[in-house]
């Protein structure tokens, strides 16, 4: 097939760019490079850069049989570095992209996050959880455009006869995220590493549920080539405490890095754990990559990358 990748410099699309090349697939990697760096994707034959912004006007020739909306700053700091184009992405830039597909008759996905939970009310939580979001605080420009994205994404399915899936992660991690994003993986493997204190906000007792990237990736192609047009949850069930895992980075590093604690983000979710269900039953998907294990290739390329060897 030959797939149009958004956000492909990114750390979830250059995997997915990856695992489609070794699938056979053509790829068409897009990306405006606001978070991205092309140095994530190999020099493939098959692959081509197109250094663009998913909100501008889409022009491809020739058939594409999948777009895979991927692109979107995911980082809290993101939220208030450049909000405008965590928005725009999500809203203007889905949008542009469902129009695309509309055009070149293609599949869809839309990749959503566990965020549009907000601060949950039930845990584990389902798909047919409808949230608990604050629509106007600091975080909602991430929250609310993906609760957006998937409404246009759904309306594009009933009212344009688009093929549409929608998948939602749930902290997702591995190589090639930002060492300085403020996500709290990156954030501990880059402090510990380093030998600074770990920077745990609140009490460190909020929970979070840690998806391996591998995994993530595999699960988005099984949706994307499944009959499900409905959101799938997609990570790993292990919830821990962002204390346990701060604890945990300075276990498997060994390093002398103790741990502070700063006030906490406005909004930041007490709870994240998914309900993985639909994606066991329709997909047949079980994360396959433990913490420990995914923690360990994440420290193992960050010391490439900080030069540690």
């Amino acid at each position: 097939m030959r797939v149009l990748v958004t956000g492909a410099a990114g750390c979830l699309g250059s995997h997915a760019v990856e695992r489609l090349l070794e699938q056979g697939h053509e790829v068409l990697a897009l990306d405006n490079l606001a978070t991205g760096n092309w140095a994530n994707l190999p020099e493939h034959p098959q692959l081509t850069r197109l250094e663009q912004d998913a909100c501008e006007p889409i022009r491809i020739d020739g058939p594409v049989d999948r777009v895979m909306h991927m692109a979107s700053p995911a980082s809290p700091k993101d939220f208030t570095r450049i909000p405008f184009e965590v928005l725009r992405v999500n809203s203007v830039g889905t949008w542009n992209c469902l129009e695309f597909a509309a055009e070149k008759g293609a599949r869809f996905l839309f990749a959503s996050t566990s965020e549009v939970y907000g601060d949950p009310a039930v845990s584990p939580q389902p798909e047919s959880y409808w949230g608990n979001v604050n629509p106007n605080g600091v975080r909602s420009v991430y929250d609310e455009s993906k609760r957006f994205g998937e409404s246009v994404t759904m309306t594009f399915r009933r009212h344009r006869g688009v093929e549409t899936r929608i998948v939602r992660y749930f902290n997702s991690f591995g190589p090639r995220m930002r060492l300085d994003d403020g996500r709290v993986v990156p954030t501990f493997v880059r402090q510990a590493l380093l030998g600074e204190p770990l920077t745990v906000e609140g009490d460190g007792q909020q929970t979070r549920s840690f998806g391996y990237v591998d995994d993530s990736v595999r699960g988005t192609l099984l949706l994307l080539e499944s009959g499900e047009p409905d959101p799938v949850n997609m990570g790993a069930e292990h919830e821990m405490t962002v204390l346990e895992l701060a604890e945990t980075v300075i276990r498997l590093i060994r390093s002398s890095s103790g741990i502070v604690f700063v006030p906490g983000a406005p909004d930041d979710p007490k709870q994240r754990r998914p309900d993985l269900t639909r994606a066991r039953t329709i997909l047949g998907y079980e994360a396959e990559v433990g913490v420990e294990e995914g923690l360990r290739r994440t420290i193992a390329w960050a010391r490439g990358v900080l030069g540690l060897g």
